[in-house]
């Protein structure tokens, strides 16, 4: 990458002591700016800290002495020094008088664009966010002079605070052949926008620090009219927009909506439920932790889509090394403090590689939490052999399961790659996503019928329900159903679909299927009923009785006999009811 920075405009301002000192500063070159405020120390704040760099306290004479040399400050009390991009902001007292500076160094850096050049040329509209000092700003002027010089898009910067483009009326080559129109005050940046689409013809609109309603409503205007956006927004990840109303609709905008019984008993979730309003105004948001770490978001709408049910989605980690080379690895927090990374790519503008990043329990798309839905058949007319699938659902049902220790195949029963793509009706969904994780199966959900490979239905639900057989049969997709929704019947379920199940070996249940919490007192009241079941009942044809439990308790040891096929009835009186166990 190439850094410049024209350091010594900046230093020429300040006063003779602050400028030697910073000269002779061994982190010269990673300056990120000085702070002079009136009666302290002036600092020199660098990536690893901040330093004083002066033992003089900073006086008027020395305020004065900058302010004298550089532009007029602005509405939101920001100056500059012409042809550069260094920022010079004030704090003042309650009367307007100047009591402090910040000396922000401004850089233009060639080769930045590189960690997300296959997204730029992609013609999508980019979100960028990040703390203060990231590096967004810097982004926004490469990307825009890359645009402009290397792409040949007709692009246009709304500089609000001179910051882009540098201060004066010349812009600063950074932005390469891209126009810039100032703001005269920063209220007046979402009618600066407006004007830009309407008298200036752009394909691409660059703006920094969408910041108020009327800034996002103006956004969307230009989305709809066909023109690239690539703006900057305060918030350090994605769910800080989802809370913040005002910046909400960037990202589609947060609505509740009551769904009706059916509807919400197919998702398994509450009636009342939080949806996306409408789609996206910015199609790609990148998540700037840091300088050379990146978090990329392609689809906007899927990432929120997911977070609204409590899902959390799959995240693209790209970096870049001192050498220029770009990473890109999946991460997916299974839980709020554990990130799992998935084998993904590596990519830089002058080489393309794999690399393995290791995934401890996860493997493939899996893992990654990408879906990429199988193409649907043609619809056909009614054939026998459809009609045999559905009918068999119906008659034989779903048996049989075996340890997690089962080699997973490579295709599914049908000869459809995998993962296999099931459509769930009835059955809740945290109880899918804990048997797919628990036994590791390749296995994806889907919301759309058109894409699944098998539907996963309650039998009870399927018998009343002509219109998903009806879907089903149209779509020449089978039904396949489950007694109840339970963990341990969806697994069963699921294994059956994926021909991992073997008639003759031993059945050994996953203990966590069965429990609610997986606390200590779920799992020894499981072991107990799986000993006496391996043990007493099944080799020697014996009945026993389990130890007096809770009703909760008891309810998950009723389902593990069943998952033996045996029977079990509870008797006694609380708080000694407890189980027994019949052989068969």
């Amino acid at each position: 990458m190439q850094i410049t920075d024209d350091l010594n405009r900046l230093l020429n301002i300040v006063p003779e002591e602050i400028r030697r000192n910073v000269e002779l500063h061994p982190q010269r070159n990673s300056l990120i700016e000085i702070v002079m405020d009136l009666g302290r120390r002036p600092e020199a704040r660098f990536p690893l800290g901040a330093e004083y760099i002066s033992q003089t306290p900073v006086s008027w004479e020395d305020l004065d002495h900058c302010i004298s040399q550089i532009g007029e400050f602005s509405g939101d009390n920001r100056a500059g020094i012409e042809r550069t991009l260094h920022r010079i902001s004030a704090i003042r007292n309650r009367t307007g008088k100047v009591i402090g500076l910040t000396c922000r160094v401004g850089r233009a850096v060639f080769g930045k664009i590189g960690m997300i050049r296959d997204l730029v040329e992609t013609g999508q509209s980019i979100l960028m966010l990040g703390r203060p000092g990231v590096g967004k700003t810097t982004a926004l002027r490469e990307i825009a002079r890359v645009l402009a010089d290397e792409l040949s898009k007709r692009v246009v910067i709304i500089d609000t605070s001179n910051e882009i483009a540098g201060d004066g009326d010349i812009p600063h080559p950074a932005i390469g052949r891209a126009r810039r129109m100032q703001v005269a005050r920063p209220e007046l940046q979402h009618q600066v926008m407006i004007e830009a689409v309407e008298n200036h013809m752009p394909e691409v609109i660059v703006i920094d620090e969408i910041g108020t309603e009327l800034e996002a409503i103006a956004a969307r205007t230009i989305a709809e009219r066909g023109v690239q956006l690539i703006g900057t927004a305060h918030g350090n990840r994605i769910e800080n927009l989802m809370k913040n109303p005002t910046l909400a609709d960037l990202i589609g905008g947060i609505q509740a909506v009551t769904l009706g019984d059916e509807e919400a008993r197919r998702r398994g979730s509450q009636k009342t439920v939080l949806e996306r309003k409408a789609p996206p105004t910015f199609e790609i948001a990148i998540e700037m932790l840091e300088r050379d770490r990146w978090v990329v978001h392609e689809s906007v709408a899927n990432t929120i889509d997911s977070l609204l049910r409590g899902m959390q989605p799959t995240m693209q980690v790209r970096t870049m090394d001192e050498a220029g080379e770009v990473s890109v690895a999946e991460e997916r927090y299974n839980s709020p403090s554990v990130p799992t990374t998935t084998p993904t790519r590596t990519l830089s503008p002058q080489v393309m590689k794999t690399v393995e990043v290791s995934a401890p329990g996860l493997r493939g798309l899996r893992g990654s939490g990408k879906m990429i839905p199988i193409p649907p058949e043609k619809s056909a007319p009614e054939n026998q052999y459809f009609e045999q699938l559905l009918d068999a659902s119906f008659t034989t049902g779903l048996r049989g399961i075996v340890g997690g220790n089962a080699q997973q195949p490579s295709v599914g029963p049908n000869g459809e790659d995998l993962p296999l793509h099931i459509y769930p009706y009835g059955i809740p969904r945290h109880h899918i996503d804990q048997v797919i994780r628990s036994l590791q199966l390749p296995v994806m959900v889907t919301k759309d019928i058109d894409s699944a490979d098998v539907v996963l239905a309650m039998r009870s639900h399927v018998r009343n329900q002509s219109k998903l057989r009806h879907m089903a049969k149209t779509r020449q997709v089978p039904i396949h159903t489950v007694k109840s929704g339970t963990a341990p019947q969806v697994a069963r379920a699921l294994r059956r679909l994926l021909n991992m199940e073997d008639p003759n070996a031993p059945e050994v249940p996953d203990l966590a299927l069965f429990a609610n919490s997986g606390s200590e007192d779920e799992i020894e009241a499981l072991e107990e009923a799986r000993l006496a079941v391996e043990q007493i009942v099944i080799p020697k044809g014996q009945p026993v009785e389990l130890l007096p439990r809770s009703p909760q308790v008891r309810k998950m040891q009723h389902e593990l006999v069943e998952h033996y096929r045996l029977k079990s009835n509870s008797f006694g009186e609380e708080p000694n009811r407890r189980l027994r166990i019949y052989p068969a």
